[in-house]
């Protein structure tokens, strides 16, 4: 299937191409960051990483290719590592990892109107052939223990990438939750500790409102619209869905990672 890149140039996604991609970009961060150079923007799937990088490229006025093979200049880029080794200039986006499983449920088994993902709904689907989809309270517990457990996009699980990850000291980090309350501050303290370089506040302001939830989406933040790729844009929205048995099957896999975090002070959430 043909798709036409933001600057024209034409890309072919075959499973091949993906791959190769896929590859070219792993090879890059780790090796070419610091010639080039390329900031990455690391996150967990469903943490905000896609938002953050196209914020931190019109601060940097630098380029954010998506979609495409990658630029060899200096540019943004963005994925999920879970390996550390030799990747500079770095910002890890962190969310709580109950809010990313809730927003991984959405994605992977609830069909979207834009950015069609008609094959990745399939094969979840089959994986987790639950009875109503749309009862996502009572398929929550079950569909918990496929992530942690059989899940392999990626091929790690939230609470691996917060062992690898969670309080390096060489790369910068972020809490989607932070930038929902202070984005342009979050963006001008990013910009400074990756750069060095201070960004104008009136910029990261305009920035921070081009790139909103609302600017976006045409809904205000909280509105939900579940066949959308940016489906309601808050924090804590695991709340409205983990019922009990959710709370303990999440605490059995991730409960330590959540403490480690910072999301919760104990277990007791989950009792």
């Amino acid at each position: 299937m043909l798709e036409r890149a933001n600057d024209g140039i034409r890309t072919q996604k075959s499973a091949f191409w993906l791959k190769a991609n896929g590859l070219i970009r792993y090879g890059m961060v780790h090796l070419g960051s610091g010639v080039l150079p390329l900031y990455t923007v690391n996150e967990y799937p469903k943490s905000g990483g896609s938002w953050v990088a196209q914020m931190l490229a019109a601060a940097l006025e630098l380029p954010f290719p998506r979609n495409r093979l990658p630029l060899m200049r200096s540019s943004i880029m963005h994925g999920h590592y879970l390996q550390t080794w030799n990747m500079r200039n770095v910002l890890v986006v962190w969310r709580d990892g109950r809010d990313v499983v809730t927003s991984l449920y959405y994605h992977s088994l609830i069909p979207r109107r834009d950015r069609p993902n008609p094959r990745g709904v399939a094969i979840a689907r089959k994986n987790l052939p639950f009875e109503n989809y749309e009862d996502i309270s009572a398929n929550l517990p079950g569909f918990v223990e496929y992530v942690f457990e059989r899940n392999r996009h990626p091929a790690f699980t939230w609470a691996n990438f917060v062992t690898a990850w969670n309080g390096k000291a060489d790369v910068v980090h972020v809490k989607y939750e932070d930038l929902l309350e202070d984005c342009s501050g979050q963006l001008r303290r990013i910009t400074r500790e990756l750069t060095g370089t201070e960004l104008a506040k009136a910029r990261a302001d305009e920035i921070a409102e081009k790139h909103s939830f609302g600017a976006q989406s045409g809904r205000r933040r909280g509105e939900e619209d579940a066949g959308s790729f940016l489906r309601k844009g808050v924090a804590g929205d695991w709340k409205n869905h983990f019922g009990d048995k959710a709370r303990r099957v999440f605490d059995r896999y991730a409960g330590d990672a959540l403490v480690a975090l910072g999301y919760e002070p104990d277990h007791a959430w989950a009792r």
